[in-house]
């Protein structure tokens, strides 16, 4: 059953394939709430029970995909993809980049003039396995990286805003699945807010820079009020940023 669940997490050839029946009765299965529930023990994505929950919606003919929908798809992202947008009447330039080990090292390097660099940190990824990797942790990859980029010797000078993503999936998350999976030595309570502040402290510790703050947001990609009041913060550091530079500020 888990196979079968994680080919439908990974299928992405073909968004028209007919909803049929053997879809439907799979998802009445008593066993199938028990696959999410140790979905930490393979690839699974994790908005699968999302679409599989909305299976009868999607399966409409009339069927036209919710903001929703569109937000909790996912597509990995390979080499560096640059964007150019407009917000609060300045323009910005976005490079978005894998974070992937075999990405790595085609970006690493190419930024060394940015402004400010966002690290995006999958915290429901604590008690899961790399994919290219199932013996090493993903959070713990994820410090290493960070770890890496916070003192590199090219962003001496470069904002470091971190996002500690998919603040939902871990609420739910930490009631079943412990901290001590990726942290042993965590001796704190199994509560939401003490943990979000563990995992914020282990990163954080990584700057050996005194000079270098290091802005942090507890963040939810799929809310979309959150992430306005995150953006206009994050947009005010780089503003400052900018200011600094020109020694305006």
């Amino acid at each position: 059953m888990s196979d079968y669940i994680t080919t439908i997490g990974v299928a992405q050839q073909d968004c028209n394939l007919p909803v049929d029946n053997d879809v439907h009765n799979r998802r009445k299965i008593l066993g199938l709430q028990e696959c999410f529930n140790r979905s930490r023990e393979y690839q699974l994505n994790d908005s699968a029970q999302y679409y599989l929950d909305s299976l009868d919606r999607i399966g409409n003919a009339d069927y036209q995909p919710t903001e929703q929908d569109i937000l909790r798809t996912r597509v990995k992202t390979t080499g560096i993809v640059e964007t150019h947008f407009t917000f609060k009447n300045l323009h910005f330039r976005l490079f978005d980049v894998g974070g992937q080990r075999s990405e790595r090292k085609k970006w690493i390097h190419c930024f060394e003039d940015v402004t400010a660099i966002i690290f995006c940190v999958a915290l429901s990824g604590y008690d899961q396995v790399l994919h290219e990797d199932e013996t090493t942790n993903r959070m713990h990859e994820s410090l290493k990286l960070f770890d890496s980029i916070c003192n590199n010797k090219w962003f001496t000078e470069t904002s470091i805003i971190l996002f500690l993503n998919k603040k939902d999936i871990f609420e739910e998350k930490i009631k079943k699945s412990p901290l001590t999976i990726c942290f042993p030595e965590y001796t704190g309570p199994g509560s939401f807010t003490e943990a979000v502040t563990y995992i914020q402290s282990q990163y954080e510790s990584k700057n050996k820079s005194s000079n270098k703050e290091i802005y942090t947001h507890i963040t939810c990609a799929t809310d979309t009020n959150n992430i306005q009041f995150v953006f206009d913060a994050v947009t005010d550091v780089i503003i400052a940023n900018n200011l600094r530079g020109c020694g305006l500020y």
